[in-house]
């Protein structure tokens, strides 16, 4: 991983600046403040609409210090394209001359559903783009409805849990491992359990030409039932218990970035939030859950593994 200096980072202006209006404690805010640390040249944003969008550009005001366009829920995909395109066509006719990146964002509601469809198109047709994804894992703006990104046994608005559910049925797609699938040059899944991680993460998605995608887990205290002031526990927990991996594929290959070495079980990670609370009455039905749930994420983590070490060895001369 690029190796990155966060002193110095912390002292350099952001793209994003304060009084963004952003709820305390929510993660999309320090997830974005980390990925411009990274960024050396100049950016233009393009933000689909969400609770980014719409606490940043409360009208007539900017939180944002660059071009910022902010398109619709399903478009940010083929707008962030159009806008590499435009940049691309002024520097061959030599009205720019200058190395601008162009960095979309969306929740997980305009990424995972709405957008996935723009974002793929994007990513096929090798637009030279980053994606930032700031994934709460429900439709946060409209009001936490279940998205493709909430967990199963998550309690949302539109998946509640009670007498007669237990949260999501389903789990959560897996956006990251569909975005390898276009063969892209680089994709990253983080969260925010280290102050360098994602910056670092970004600083190799913008710097490598192509289209590259990043997936960052970051926590809605409003939805996952939180304390505004355990964000990075939070994200801590979520890396400690293997319920977000961190890792990356660069040209394909895989590699792991954070292997915890006493990994903690799940059930840590769950009972923090509030949004999980209905599968800790300790009956016969939660205690099927937790379980279910422990053997996900532990077969998931030994698919990774399997991965990360087959890239490692397999150029490896007999």
């Amino acid at each position: 991983m690029d190796r990155i200096n966060l002193k110095k980072l912390t002292n350099r202006s952001n793209a994003l600046c304060e009084g963004h209006r952003m709820c305390p404690g929510c993660g999309a805010p320090t997830a974005l403040r980390q990925a411009f640390m990274a960024i050396d040249d100049p950016v233009v944003v393009v933000g689909a609409t969400g609770c980014l969008e719409v606490s940043t550009t409360v009208y007539p005001f900017s939180a944002w210090r660059v071009p910022f366009l902010h398109i619709a829920f399903e478009n940010a995909g083929a707008a962030i394209s159009g806008a590499e395109s435009a940049g691309k066509a002024l520097r061959k006719r030599g009205a720019c001359r200058e190395n601008i990146k162009f960095v979309a964002f969306g929740g997980d509601g305009g990424t995972y559903d709405i957008g996935l469809q723009s974002l793929s198109g994007a990513l096929e047709r090798g637009h030279d783009i980053t994606y930032i994804c700031y994934n709460n894992q429900g439709y946060m703006n409209t009001g936490a409805q279940r998205s493709g990104a909430t967990p199963r046994s998550a309690s949302a608005t539109t998946s509640p849990a009670g007498s007669k559910s237990s949260g999501k049925p389903q789990r959560a797609k897996n956006l990251t491992e569909i975005a390898v699938s276009h063969d892209i040059p680089y994709v990253a899944q983080t969260t925010l359990h280290s102050p360098t991680d994602l910056a670092a993460k970004v600083k190799r998605a913008v710097e490598t030409p192509g289209p590259a995608f990043v997936n960052v887990l970051v926590p809605c205290p409003l939805f996952w039932k939180t304390d505004p002031s355990d964000q990075v526990e939070i994200c801590r927990l979520a890396a400690d218990t293997r319920f977000w991996p961190v890792y990356e594929v660069i040209d394909g290959v895989y590699k792991l970035s954070y292997d915890p070495k006493q990994p903690k079980p799940v059930e840590e990670f769950l009972r923090a939030q509030g949004r999980y609370a209905h599968l800790f009455k300790k009956d016969a039905d939660t205690f099927r859950l937790l379980a279910s749930a422990q053997e996900d994420i532990d077969r998931d983590w030994e698919r990774l593994k399997r991965k990360c070490e087959w890239d490692r060895f397999k150029f490896q001369p007999n």
